[in-house]
C-alpha cells in the first residue's frame, strides 16, 4: 500500500492497511523533535507495519507520564516512528517520511494550547487543548 523512509533510506516501514487515524501535534516535545511548530502524525495498527533498517530509540515521558519510544535512523537522525505506551496497539509514523503530498489531510489537531498562533487549519479537522485520550 505504501511506504516510509528515513532521509537516507537505511531505515524503512512498509504499510499494508490505511491509518486508523492522522492527527497533528502541537506539544512541546513534538515541536522539538521536529523543529516544526508542529507534528503531522499517521497511527497504524501494529501488526500492518514491517520495520526494515535498525533504529536507535530515545523513551521520553509524554505528559500524560508513559512512555512514548522514538525510533530513529542512527545515520541520519530522521525519526520515522514511535510506539506509546498509552496505545500499545498502535504504530505512530512521521507522515513525511512517506514523501506523499496526496497523503490524507490530518482528523484531529492535539494539544493545541501551544499552537503557534498563526497555524490555520480547515475547519474539519477536530481539536483539543490537550490529549484526546478520554474524550467522549
Amino acid at each position: 500500500m505504501a511506504n516510509a523512509q528515513c532521509a537516507c533510506g537505511a531505515l524503512r516501514l512498509k504499510l499494508s492497511e490505511a491509518p486508523q487515524l492522522t492527527a497533528l501535534c502541537h506539544c512541546f516535545a513534538c515541536q522539538r523533535r521536529t523543529g516544526a511548530p508542529f507534528s503531522a502524525n499517521a497511527f497504524y495498527a501494529i501488526d500492518c507495519v514491517e520495520i526494515y533498517g535498525t533504529s536507535t530509540e530515545f523513551i521520553r515521558t509524554a505528559e500524560s507520564g508513559r512512555q512514548v519510544r522514538m525510533h530513529f535512523c542512527s545515520t541520519c537522525g530522521s525519526t520515522v516512528y514511535w510506539k506509546a505506551d498509552a496505545a500499545p496497539l498502535w504504530i505512530g509514523m512521521a507522515i513525511g517520511s512517506l514523501a506523499d503530498p496526496a497523503f490524507a489531510p490530518p482528523a484531529l489537531s492535539v494539544f493545541e494550547q501551544s499552537k503557534h498562533g498563526w497555524v490555520q487549519l480547515q475547519e474539519t479537522v477536530e481539536r483539543f487543548q490537550g490529549s484526546p485520550i478520554g474524550r467522549t
